[in-house]
This record gives structure tokens, C-alpha cells and sequence, in this order.
């Protein structure tokens, strides 16, 4: 789940709450914060592949913009609706303003 308390008015970051926890060593990281990626960080990835939430395609891109930086790894152990909530913010930051009244997730 989104988190938009801790969005601190920017709409730039975003909080995922994690419904199953993920376990890294010893750490347990129960949120993650998802920032809106800069072009340079979509650098080798094509928008077509990120609209349609491709696991590849996010795979590369949310260890660029989550903090904690996940790495592939971590990715591979989300639960899958840990992951579409990951990806769905990703799309939210990817449209257009005048796009999101109607086809975001999380508004």
C-alpha cells in the first residue's frame, strides 16, 4: 500500500508499505520509498517495457530509484504484490498530468 502520509508534500518520493516483509541477511525492511526516476536513470530501458510493468524492465530500474536501493536479488524475493505496487508507482511517475485523473494508480 501507498503510503501518501509520509509523501512529506513531495510527489516526487513515495512510501510503498510492503505486505510481505523482505528479508535481507539480518535486516527486515518492511517499507520501501520509491523516488521519480530522472531520464538518465531509464538509460537502456524502453517506456513501452516499463507501461506494461515487464519484470525486466523494472528489474533494471528500482535498484536507480528505491531506498533502500534494492538489488536483483531483493527484487527476485518481493512477493508479486509487493512488486506490481512497485511497478505501479513507476507507471504513476512515467504519465503525464493530464493523464493521471483517470488512469492512476494511486490518486
Amino acid at each position: 500500500m501507498t503510503d501518501k502520509a509520509n509523501l512529506s508534500g513531495s510527489t516526487s518520493l513515495r512510501t510503498i508499505t510492503l505486505d510481505v516483509p523482505l528479508k535481507i541477511g539480518d535486516l527486515t525492511i518492511e517499507t520501501v520509498q520509491v523516488r521519480k526516476p530522472a531520464s538518465g536513470e531509464l538509460r537502456g530501458l524502453t517506456m513501452m517495457a516499463l507501461s506494461q510493468l515487464d519484470y525486466g524492465a523494472l528489474e533494471t530500474l528500482l535498484p536507480r530509484i528505491t531506498i533502500p536501493p534494492l538489488e536483483k536479488r531483493d527484487i527476485a524475493q518481493l512477493d508479486p504484490a509487493d512488486f506490481m505496487q512497485l511497478g505501479g508507482e513507476v507507471m504513476d511517475f512515467l504519465l503525464p498530468m493530464s493523464a493521471k485523473g483517470t488512469a492512476s494508480p494511486t490518486t
